[in-house]
């Protein structure tokens, strides 16, 4: 979508600001011992007490109100019976629509102990992701988006994750612009606007590039070997730094 008047923003705003909040609950709320279907439920309370519909629930049907993707899992984990270990990384994905407005944020957390791998993965891949924002301007190309994760990534010898990528947001969980990489493509000739919604959402491993559905029709996945680690905002383009909708309070 576009902004198009100020209750537009207030509208993103007030959505962004639950889906935040809500995924901050979750992470805090991570314990050894818990299934991931526990860890959802928070979600559900949090986003059902606000007034707020899940968005891959409301759009897709999908069997859980929240996406919760462990080690391997890159996206879109079923909330389920896997019961949560000490040292598991694990991916949220939190967005809902209020009022006819979508946001759409994640994150990824270890349960301690961490291990210096996965604490170096989740530096990198949350730095990537403010690179990528500030790439992010009204007349500059797309496709800076992904120069700058990839850039990071290779700096940092981690993968980028190239079969799953940011997308607009705002009216809808999905939206034009459609798939946007979080690597460089120099074909990628699309432009940034004003008062555009997008997210960014780098997708960084630690070896894979590609993820797998697992068989269950959801659940995107690496090899075993690789840890993939996402961070997301959902924001609007301008003609300086974009405005972060999913900040908590």
């Amino acid at each position: 979508m576009s902004i198009e008047s100020e209750q537009d923003l207030i509208a993103l705003k007030r959505i962004g600001r639950i889906v935040a909040n809500c995924l901050q609950t979750m992470g805090k709320a991570l314990e050894p011992g818990m299934t991931t279907r526990e860890l959802d439920d928070i979600g559900r309370k949090y986003l059902e007490f606000h007034g707020a519909r899940s968005a891959p629930k409301l759009t897709y049907n999908f069997p859980g109100t929240t996406c919760i993707s462990v080690n391997e899992e890159a996206a879109h984990g079923i909330p389920g019976d896997r019961v949560l270990a000490a040292s598991d990384l694990v991916n949220i994905d939190v967005s809902a629509e209020l009022a006819g407005y979508f946001a759409d944020t994640g994150g990824s957390f270890i349960i301690p102990p961490e291990s210096r791998v996965k604490r170096n993965l989740c530096i990198a891949t949350k730095r990537a992701l403010e690179l990528a924002i500030n790439e992010a301007r009204a007349g500059q190309r797309l496709n800076g988006i992904g120069r700058a994760i990839e850039t990071h990534a290779l700096r940092n010898h981690l993968t980028v994750i190239e079969n799953i990528g940011s997308h607009g947001v705002g009216k809808a969980l999905h939206e034009e612009p459609g798939f946007i990489p979080g690597y460089y493509d120099p074909k990628d000739r699309r432009v940034l606007k004003e008062n555009q919604v997008i997210t960014i959402e780098p997708f960084l491993s630690t070896g894979a590039r590609e993820v797998f559905d697992t068989g269950d029709g959801w659940t995107l996945a690496t090899n075993k070997r690789y840890l993939t680690a996402q961070y997301e905002h959902t924001m609007v383009i301008t003609k300086g730094r974009p405005i972060i909708m999913t900040l908590p309070a």
